[in-house]
């Protein structure tokens, strides 16, 4: 499928721009924002200044009294820029823990996405499966290079489900019903189908294929959504 395989490289390159852009763009504004928060910082140095403009602008002050206060202004002054050089500390280390966080954050958002993108595609396209070789004998189903082991109800379910399948046949509950228990359709119930269905699903416990390989079409029934070359039974 050409244009399935070009949206799918076209929305993995979109993805992958936008990744390294949203990146970008956080970085820069956080490290804008650290730019500004630094310059706006008061200078560590600032108080000590003003201590010794006060001591060079009172050079009278000479008593024992007078000579304390100044040095416990000079004090102050050197605790206060201390204090500074701590904050910045804490301060870049914040934005660094930040901007990990909103990176990790918005690759995940983004992978989210991706991931639910082409969920979509295949749920709206079909699974891709290029072998489905179903073995009686040992109760198992092999999906590509994926190999499940099934209960025998499980496997004579797929097993009825890709017999239709091969004759372009689609099975309501009742038809599946019938066609493994060997009684007439009338005689069967729908909800008896629609059980087998669910225990094939649970069986073969990927959500991803269960529910995209075995199709629930309105008002018709059941069918296998793969190519009917690719089946094998044995």
């Amino acid at each position: 499928m050409p244009g399935s395989s070009i949206a799918a490289s076209d929305l993995l390159r979109i993805g992958s721009r936008a990744v390294i852009w949203g990146i970008v763009a956080i970085v820069a504004i956080l490290s804008l924002t650290a730019l500004m928060l630094f310059l706006n910082l008061p200078d560590a140095n600032a108080f000590n200044a003003r201590v010794e403009r006060v001591f060079v602008e009172n050079a009278d002050l000479t008593s024992q009294t007078d000579i304390k206060l100044l040095e416990i202004l000079a004090q102050s002054g050197t605790a206060f820029s201390e204090t500074l050089v701590s904050y910045r500390v804490v301060i870049f280390v914040l934005l660094v823990f930040a901007t990990g966080l909103l990176v990790t954050s918005f690759v995940v958002i983004v992978i989210l996405i991706t991931l639910n993108r082409r969920m979509a595609l295949v749920e709206k396209q079909g699974l891709t499966i290029s072998q489905l070789v179903i073995d009686r004998a040992t109760n198992s189903v092999a999906i590509n290079d994926m190999v499940f082991s099934l209960t025998p109800a499980a496997v004579e379910t797929l097993a009825a489900l890709a017999e239709a399948r091969l004759d372009d046949d689609v099975l309501t509950g009742a038809a599946l019903e019938a066609l493994i228990s060997g009684r007439t359709e009338a005689d069967c119930d729908e909800a008896a189908g629609a059980t087998r269905i669910k225990r094939l699903r649970d069986s073969l416990g990927n959500q991803l294929i269960s529910e995209v390989l075995v199709k629930n079409i309105a008002r018709q029934g059941y069918v296998l959504a793969i190519d009917s070359k690719v089946i094998s039974l044995r």
